[in-house]
């Protein structure tokens, strides 16, 4: 499992036009699964976003995680972390995990983020989304489960 997590001063989530989820102050998630990604990876994800300490203490220094400021997240499904691209110039997405696995560990990451306290939203999942943000810093982390980077 994969996971892009960017800081955001604000981010909505529109799907035809129609927000579907907006917050401040908080963390965007954009989250891939893989074939054999399973509930041991959704939990890693889950910790990992939840404490991940990238938000300024007193002395503006990234000590501090949602779990500590309470802040809301948006957990967005994007299989296309999982392209490849090593051949040619059209990514494959042959690693990523068909849609029934994938949005069942998805909305099991939106779970396990919550009961850790925090307001979770979610995007649609399999639908055309717009998604908007200012990203605060920039800050931009990249967590995989497998431990890869």
């Amino acid at each position: 499992m994969r996971a892009v997590v960017q800081r955001v001063r604000e981010c909505s989530v529109s799907v035809d036009s129609e927000e579907i989820s907006s917050i401040r102050l908080g963390l965007l998630v954009y989250l891939g699964v893989t074939h054999n990604d399973n509930e041991v990876d959704a939990g890693y994800i889950a910790d990992k976003v939840a404490n991940l300490r990238v938000f300024p203490d007193d002395d503006g220094r990234m000590n501090l995680s949602a779990v500590d400021l309470g802040r809301e997240i948006i957990v967005v499904s994007q299989f296309t972390l999982y392209g490849d691209v090593r051949k040619g110039r059209r990514p494959s997405y042959d690693s990523a995990a068909r849609p029934e696995h994938a949005q069942a560990l998805y909305n099991l990451v939106l779970t396990m983020i919550s009961e850790r306290g925090l307001s979770t939203y979610g995007g649609k999942f399999q639908a055309k989304m717009d998604v908007r943000y200012v990203n605060e810093g920039p800050i931009t982390i990249l967590i995989d489960s497998q431990k890869q980077f």
